[in-house]
């Protein structure tokens, strides 16, 4: 029998061989010092993108105003070019007038009649076309005494009566239509019914 220490010794020698087959075998976790599950793992944050938010900027609005030479400042500060983009016609003034309907009856003494058309060369895109009416020759004293048709970049406009539209004489009157442009120009067309077909000024403003 050998004493007791000898056969320790053999045990703990037998014991470190096999730690050492294991290694050997593939089992690298006795091997090497266990590492925490957050040490482990390597996690690449990338940094998000930088978006710049750029606005397209729209044209300004067009305005003008029939038959004047001079530009015409509106109550609201807009102002308004001189007469332009008409074919065919005469243009007429009727200072001092009472105008309802509007916070700028100056807006509504002079006119162009008597036009074929009007046209604007414009960036292609949409657009709201504002149309400014106003019934102000003494002559025309009742419904039906002046009636014509326009049309708006295709938009039809038939049988127009401001007198009647309005419910009398010097009462201003807009119709509001909203076009797109393709070819590079705005085009309105005029075609008389009764008498001839008048018009004050012309809004053309960019839409988003």
């Amino acid at each position: 029998m050998r004493p007791l220490q000898s056969q320790l010794q053999l045990l703990a020698s037998a014991l470190a061989l096999t730690a050492l087959i294991g290694c050997q075998s593939g089992n690298k976790s006795c091997c090497a010092p266990a590492k925490s599950d957050a040490a482990a793992l390597v996690v690449k944050s990338e940094p998000a993108p930088v978006v710049h938010s750029v606005a397209a900027k729209l044209p300004a609005p067009i305005r003008i105003k029939a038959g004047v030479t001079e530009k015409f400042t509106d109550s609201s500060g807009n102002v308004w070019l001189p007469e332009q983009g008409f074919d065919g016609g005469e243009v007429t003034d009727r200072p001092g007038l009472e105008i309802a309907n509007t916070k700028d009856p100056a807006l509504y003494f002079t006119e162009h009649y008597s036009m074929n058309s009007f046209s604007q060369p414009l960036p292609n895109g949409r657009y709201v076309v504002k149309l400014h009416f106003c019934e102000t020759y003494e002559g025309i004293e009742g419904a039906g005494q002046r009636v014509f048709s326009f049309n708006v970049q295709g938009h039809e406009f038939k049988d127009l009566d401001i007198f009647a539209k309005t419910g009398g004489q010097r009462r201003a009157y807009i119709e509001t239509v909203n076009v797109e442009v393709t070819d590079g120009k705005l085009l309105v067309t005029f075609t008389p019914n009764v008498e001839n077909p008048p018009i004050n000024a012309i809004e053309i403003i960019p839409a988003p």
